[in-house]
């Protein structure tokens, strides 16, 4: 027998999303399908005055479409960053789809790292993620339903030697997800985890320019990712369709981890 709307577990009508980092690229690209499937977005940013002008124009986008959203400007590397941003965000609505996009990589040899670096990464990575995991996850476990999805990278498996920090926060990310997982299952909690490849974005338009020649052959699809090969993925995790995955590592990077 035929499913009358085979597409409806994807639905996400009455849900609330915080999609962290979501101003420009992979954050905007999964922030704007959420909302098309209709959940309503809280679009989070650093709180400068460029990323407040993106986050707006992401706003503005949801809201010429027909959806709802807000913007909430907050920096990662402040102390009790996670803390503010979910009070922020449970002011307006409670906090059904949680995605943790926003990050930070400094590009640099292991021996040149320093304190303020490694703390700054630290902060923005991997302090804020637990925060945010503190405040928004027992109020879904509460209600019943939740939806977690951190977004990690391919360097969890294949690390960059100038990226020890980054590469490092993420493996540690993805373990927290699996902790995570395991504690909030059975209270219809998903936790998740999108691992991403080679994306072309604007943060790393430069590197890719010195190395995209050298790391195409290693990738399997024979292309750099784009910001919206993720939203299938993060779609999938943030709905009903997904409702029986938890624990998992997508990798969403055209094959580049089994090469």
């Amino acid at each position: 027998m035929l499913q009358s709307d085979p597409f409806a577990s994807f639905r996400l009508d009455g849900r609330t999303a915080l999609v962290t980092g979501a101003r420009r690229e992979i954050g905007r690209a999964i922030a704007v399908t959420l909302a098309s499937a209709g959940a309503k977005l809280a679009i989070h940013h650093a709180g400068t005055a460029e990323e407040t002008r993106d986050a707006e124009a992401v706003v503005a986008e949801i809201r010429d479409a027909g959806g709802e959203a807000a913007a909430f400007g907050q920096d990662f590397a402040e102390d009790a960053a996670g803390r503010r941003l979910a009070a922020s965000v449970l002011d307006w609505a409670p906090v059904d789809i949680l995605v943790l996009n926003a990050s930070i990589e400094l590009v640099e040899p292991y021996t040149s790292i320093t304190r303020e670096r490694f703390d700054r990464q630290i902060a923005v990575n991997l302090r804020t993620t637990l925060e945010l995991f503190q405040a928004l996850v027992p109020p879904m476990a509460e209600r019943g339903w939740g939806r977690v999805v951190t977004i990690g990278s391919v360097q969890q498996d294949i690390p960059h030697p100038e990226m020890l920090v980054y590469a490092g926060t993420k493996a540690a990310q993805f373990n927290w997800t699996l902790n995570l997982a395991r504690q909030v299952g059975g209270q219809g909690v998903t936790v998740n985890n999108l691992a991403p490849g080679a994306i072309h974005t604007a943060r790393n338009h430069d590197q890719m320019i010195r190395t995209g020649a050298v790391l195409l052959p290693r990738i399997p699809a024979g292309r750099l990712g784009r910001p919206d090969d993720l939203v299938g993925a993060a779609l999938l995790l943030c709905s009903d369709a997904g409702r029986y995955i938890t624990g998992a590592n997508l990798f969403v990077d055209g094959g580049r981890h089994i090469t």
